[in-house]
């Protein structure tokens, strides 16, 4: 069997280590900060716990695969995602606050709820009206699902460039590359019904005022396989992920910067670590985008996320609802997950509060104040779904961009969205074999793009075409 180094132990990284030492290969992954995860990263302190990335998991399926595909040979009782971690679906999905006053709240994984539910909020029609986008953004999902998300960048993938979203029947034909907020205008009309659609493009990192109408298809995702925590939090997840790798007998080398992949003849041997040793290798998974010159580096409309963790006194009541969107300037998402786990006792409660930002460059997160002062507005935004929040806050730790960049070392700490087609293909993300036979790339910064599914299955495709398959993720 092949030896492979891992080059970073984001989720990516650990998705192909897995499915890599379970088919028998010797894989031993170098990162150079302290832990594995990425940018699924956690936070704590005097009791309360905090994922500082993603905070739902969308598309569990895809580690649902992973777990069953490196499961053989473990205990019966281990080798299932649900075996592994406690999965449950929030219910509602979300509740969205609009500056109108309107109070929206969505069941999980329900279109008739969902349908139901705008009607009552927006009147008769609202709902058929997002079903038709819903429908429009599943001719999407049904195109693009194999070749933008579970198969390898194809010759084929220049079509990927032109937005597939269906133009509307009956509407005036397209003269110029579609956009998602104003195609919500133009199908929604209502602009709560606009606001909500925006809202999963925010979730991604993309501003729907620049991201194409193909970005519908993200509300599509969740709406039809549901949004979904993980009992301890997302980096519960990649807890269970590094013990899959570690069950395989992945090595891990933290603290190990790797400066170089070491080629002879055109093709990648082996890597070299900062201070000049080197490790010799078979093959070369780079999940950091920092290794190979023919890489990209994050599109240029990519937001990066600004964080509050708020300690809180007093318990989170009954009724409270997991994930609320505060849709204004700033927009905000609360999370209130009921978890014993995240707070010290009951007479406390762990909330975050995101909000999707510039990234480090067009703002300057470490001016003096600015961070602070920006953190003030968010929480008073927040404050709409958590009634009396000023005067509960025990403490609050602030995260820019600026942080997320010292733990990823994506360049100015924009968080990878997802691939999408459309925008002239500016938004695909470069193939997942390197310039250099034997060199392979994965993660949020090679294709399919960032979030949690799409690492998953980035490391799925990966770990196939070192296998000598297509490279498919099915």
């Amino acid at each position: 069997m092949a030896r492979i180094a891992v080059v970073g132990a984001g989720m990516g990284s650990l998705a192909t280590a897995a499915r890599l030492a379970a088919q028998g290969h010797r894989v031993a992954v170098y990162e150079r900060a302290a832990t594995y995860g990425g940018g699924v990263g956690r936070f704590e302190r005097e009791g309360f716990v905090f994922d500082t990335g993603p905070g739902l998991l969308h598309l569990p399926a895809v580690y649902r695969d992973l777990f069953v595909k490196t499961g053989k040979g473990l205990a019966k009782d281990e080798r299932t995602l649900e075996q592994c971690v406690e999965l449950t679906q929030i219910d509602p999905a979300v509740r969205h606050l609009l500056p109108d006053g309107r109070d929206v709240s969505l069941p999980n994984a329900s279109r008739a709820g969902v349908v139901a539910a705008l009607d009552e909020a927006f009147g008769a029609g609202a709902g058929e009206r997002w079903g038709e986008v819903m429908n429009r953004a599943r001719e999407v999902w049904e195109v693009t699902r194999r070749p933008l998300l579970e198969d390898t960048l194809s010759d084929a993938a220049s079509a990927l460039a032109r937005d597939p979203y269906p133009a509307r029947r009956g509407g005036l034909l397209r003269r110029d590359a579609p956009v998602l907020d104003r195609t919500a205008r133009c199908e929604l009309r209502d602009p709560g019904l606009v606001a909500l659609l925006g809202s999963h493009a925010l979730a991604y990192g993309y501003d729907p005022r620049t991201a194409p109408a193909s970005a519908a298809i993200l509300a599509y995702v969740e709406q039809t396989f549901g949004a979904w925590y993980v009992r301890g939090g997302i980096r519960a997840l990649a807890d269970a992920v590094h013990r899959r790798c570690v069950a395989h007998g992945v090595e891990f080398h933290f603290g190990a910067e790797v400066t170089a992949v070491v080629e002879k003849d055109g093709r990648a041997t082996g890597i070299e670590l900062d201070g000049g040793i080197r490790a010799e290798a078979d093959a070369v998974v780079d999940g950091t985008a920092r290794l190979d010159g023919d890489g990209a580096a994050e599109p240029p409309s990519a937001l990066g996320r600004f964080t509050v963790l708020l300690a809180l006194r007093g318990g989170r009541s009954a009724g409270t609802v997991h994930r609320t969107i505060v849709h204004g300037s700033p927009t905000v998402t609360v999370l209130r997950p009921d978890d014993p786990a995240l707070r010290p006792d009951d007479e406390h409660e762990a909330v975050t509060v995101t909000v999707a930002v510039p990234p480090q460059g067009p703002v300057d997160w470490a001016a003096p104040g600015y961070a602070e002062g920006f953190a003030e507005r968010v929480v008073e935004a927040a404050q709409a779904a958590v009634p009396g929040l000023a005067q509960r806050i025990l403490w609050r730790e602030v995260r820019t961009p600026l942080d997320t960049e010292r733990e990823t070392g994506v360049p100015g700490g924009a968080v990878p969205g997802p691939v999408l087609a459309g925008a002239g293909g500016a938004l695909l993300r470069p193939g997942n074999r390197g310039v250099l036979e034997g060199l392979y790339r994965v993660g949020g910064c090679a294709h399919p793009g960032g979030g949690l599914p799409h690492s998953g299955m980035s490391g799925a495709i990966v770990a196939d075409l070192i296998a000598g398959g297509p490279g498919g993720s099915r």
